[in-house]
């Protein structure tokens, strides 16, 4: 290899780690913080190395706030919202790639349409409605309304139509109907599609906060993101207290964390040899 090309990837080297340590480096901080005294943490808030370690951060999460509790409001919205999406969002996207309907073009066209307004633009309708049809303050109004989003049901179309329409002759010539060709067919070769949206929407309803702002007010409702953000205002604390903060800020990472490098090797997975020649 020429001198030349050897110092050129050197340098290239040399930029990506600094850049991975620039991007990396907040979360040290926060790991570092969050292990760490009152004192030393306002003192010396970016070290990352504890001169005293110790757990009192985490101890005064769980037993003097109410993390627990809205950890398990996360948890039980999370769950529900992405089993529902993945159901809801494959169903609608298979309509729109398969099945021929009158006002198909339409559909796709306000979907589209959907995905390109701000939610915040939406917060002030969605709390008219959730409040009109009695939803206000319950796991009703916080589940219901993120059950099906335009992005998933976008994915699972675009993916739908890139497997060949002759994987689904066979079972149609067998008798199979539209819903049987979809549940035992199609919807088992969209492995990768479907890991996509259960990433995409346990990270969103996991840190989705400004639905829940309209959608409750119950100290019992909250969840991790409105919970977290009051500590980190200070409304539930005197003074920076930063580990604590950072504490809960920490175990609210770990679960999208762990979801993510558990099945990011299947998303760019395709449907190739669905077909046999």
């Amino acid at each position: 290899m020429p001198p030349r090309r050897i110092i050129a990837q050197v340098l290239l080297y040399v930029l990506l780690v600094l850049m991975a340590l620039v991007y990396i480096f907040p979360f040290l901080v926060e790991i570092s913080t969050s292990f760490k005294t009152d004192g030393e943490a306002a003192q010396n808030p970016v070290s990352l190395v504890p001169s005293v370690f110790t757990w009192a951060a985490y101890e005064r999460l769980f037993a003097n706030s109410d993390f627990p509790l809205w950890f398990a409001n996360s948890a039980i919205v999370t769950v529900f919202v992405t089993l529902g999406r993945v159901f809801f969002d494959s169903l609608a996207g298979y309509a729109l790639a398969r099945l021929q309907f009158r006002g198909r073009a339409v559909v796709y066209g306000a979907l589209v349409a959907v995905m390109s307004v701000p939610a915040v633009v939406l917060l002030i309708p969605k709390f008219l409605v959730i409040n009109q049809l009695g939803m206000y303050d319950s796991y009703a109004g916080m589940i219901l309304p993120l059950l099906v989003d335009a992005a998933g049901v976008f994915i699972m179309k675009n993916f739908f139509e890139s497997i060949p329409a002759s994987v689904e002759e066979q079972a149609r010539i067998d008798g199979a109907g539209s819903f049987r060709l979809f549940w035992s067919v199609v919807l088992p070769m969209a492995r990768p599609a479907l890991i996509t949206i259960i990433i995409l929407s346990f990270q969103g309803s996991w840190n989705e906060l400004s639905h829940f702002i309209v959608s409750t007010q119950s100290p019992e409702l909250t969840t991790l993101t409105k919970g977290v953000a009051s500590l980190a205002s200070g409304q539930l604390s005197q003074g920076t207290q930063y580990p604590i903060k950072l504490a809960a800020a920490l175990i609210m990472t770990i679960p999208v964390a762990v979801m993510f490098f558990v099945f990011q090797r299947h998303i760019m997975n395709s449907s190739e040899g669905a077909v046999k020649e």
